[in-house]
């Protein structure tokens, strides 16, 4: 099994502390707010801290013209979609549920690895996948079966999944010379703008000055989340051990199912219970490295 370093360490901790706690604080920040313009608000207001440490670092800004096309693409799979599709599923499901969907990003990576990437997806895999989907399956029945329910934003949550793992593999597999740092800037930046024009479309009409609360979210999101988290998660996920990955996912969406509980009062149904556990069991078997076997204990002779 590949252990961590000490710098990968030192990011995963805060790293999934920030993101598991979020969960609850997105969903305190749109209550009352639109959800587009509040992930506008943070991405725009995280830029300068990301910017402050390029600078502290001494990390370059620049972007060969050559390198667009494909930091574009890198930034449409791992951002774009993420960003505004799971904002969405937050407003209309429990912070909990969202956090339970968006972290099926492993299960779907592990498949379009096996699919797109010619990653081996071992039996064990598809008993991962096969769990994935029938927990996806007790939510989305939970979903039907009530008269609330919001199907649709289940959707757009494991939309917003599966898109984010297509862009995990490309950032593993790009060739971009660049710091992880700098990718995660322009990235961040193009988000923004995005994120810009689609409340700009279709939010505008509900634009207003945010409340306390509102700021709160804002300005956790934009120092903890843009400023720290996905730098440091695009660190780790070009050269991340198994079992790195494997901790941090793991943790993420059962912080977000508690922290939802206890600080929203939000009630956690026998599905949601079980759900957790399945992906648990899902994430466990598609990420959780596969003991080597032990080496022979002599070669056989090479004639000469």
């Amino acid at each position: 099994m590949q252990t961590l370093s000490l710098r990968q360490f030192a990011l995963l901790v805060p790293l999934t502390l920030a993101w598991g706690l979020n969960w609850p604080v997105m969903k305190l920040g749109v209550a009352d707010y639109p959800p587009l313009a509040f992930r506008a608000l943070s991405l725009w207001l995280g830029l300068p801290v990301l910017g402050l440490a390029l600078v502290a670092m001494k990390t370059p800004f620049k972007v060969p013209r050559k390198q667009w096309p494909e930091l574009l693409w890198l930034a449409a799979t791992n951002m774009f979609v993420w960003h505004a599709c799971i904002i969405l599923a937050v407003k209309a499901l429990s912070s909990g549920r969202a956090a339970i969907l968006g972290y099926t990003m492993p299960v779907f990576s592990a498949v379009i690895g096996a699919v797109l990437f010619s990653a081996v997806l071992t039996r064990r895999g598809w008993v991962g996948v096969g769990a994935c989907a029938l927990g996806v399956a007790l939510l989305l029945w939970h979903e039907f079966t009530h008269l609330a329910g919001r199907p649709g934003y289940v959707a757009l949550a494991l939309i917003a999944a599966a898109t984010w793992a297509l862009g995990t593999q490309l950032l593993r597999h790009t060739r971009i010379p660049l710091p992880t740092l700098t990718l995660s800037f322009w990235m961040t930046a193009l988000t923004a703008v995005v994120m810009t024009v689609l409340t700009l479309l279709f939010e505008r009409s509900q634009w207003r000055p945010p409340g306390n609360a509102a700021w709160a979210a804002i300005a956790y999101n934009a120092v903890l989340i843009f400023g720290f988290a996905h730098a440091a998660w695009f660190y780790l996920a070009r050269g991340l051990p198994p079992v790195a990955s494997t901790l941090s996912v793991m943790l993420i969406p059962v912080l977000g199912v508690f922290s939802g509980a206890l600080w929203l009062g939000e009630t956690v149904y026998w599905q949601d219970w079980t759900a957790v556990a399945l992906m648990m069991v899902a994430i466990a078997s598609v990420l959780w490295p596969v003991r080597a076997s032990a080496p022979q204990a002599a070669s056989a002779p090479v004639r000469p």
